[in-house]
């Protein structure tokens, strides 16, 4: 019996081995490389044939970026939950804030994160990823009231930028800067003049 939520005993199982194939995969991918990793090598590590890695995952590149979606309905669904007089701009700082430890949870280690971005592949699925992420979350901001579409999508690249450049920044440090500071300082640098 499932409660409706994706909280069954199902769509848990699901969950469990959908983040184990995944982690399977990321594992093989920065130990030999995205290229030199087949689904069938990820599927005999996994101990699961390779009909049941693409039950779960598409395609390889997926089971690097598998939980975008979710990542951005659930961040979409945080700045509409954000107080309604709130200016734009501190909406999606917040709300960034708030998630920043989950989305960087997704990609841990520095060495998956060079992974993605020396692999032409990964880094093309990502741009398509960040853009599916971008594109809700300014749905959300749009929805939200006050803005034009033009103003959305421009202040949600603004965040997107601001992140990726606390990223990069956190990537080159090898994980020694502080992340929330840098996006902190990221934001601050991008606010919007009045």
């Amino acid at each position: 019996m499932t409660n409706g939520d994706g909280s069954g005993l199902r769509a848990r199982t699901r969950r469990a081995v959908r983040a184990e194939l995944a982690a399977t995969a990321i594992g093989l991918f920065v130990e030999r490389g995205f290229d030199d990793t087949t689904v069938d090598d990820i599927a005999a590590a996994a101990g699961v044939s390779r009909r049941s890695f693409f039950r779960y995952f598409p395609s390889k590149e997926d089971a690097v970026f598998g939980d975008a979606e979710d990542v951005a309905g659930r961040v979409a669904d945080a700045v509409t939950a954000r107080p309604a007089g709130e200016p734009p701009w501190e909406c999606l700082r917040a709300v960034l804030h708030d998630w920043r430890e989950p989305i960087r949870a997704a990609h841990p280690d520095p060495a998956l994160l060079r992974l993605i971005e020396t692999t032409p592949a990964l880094r093309a699925r990502l741009h398509v990823k960040r853009e599916q992420m971008r594109e809700r979350i300014a749905a959300a901001l749009l929805a939200r009231g006050g803005l034009d579409a033009f103003t959305a999508d421009l202040l949600t690249g603004a965040a997107g930028a601001a992140l990726d450049a606390a990223n990069r920044a956190w990537l080159r440090s090898d994980g020694a800067l502080d992340h929330a500071e840098l996006l902190d300082r990221a934001f601050t640098a991008l606010r919007p003049q009045s």
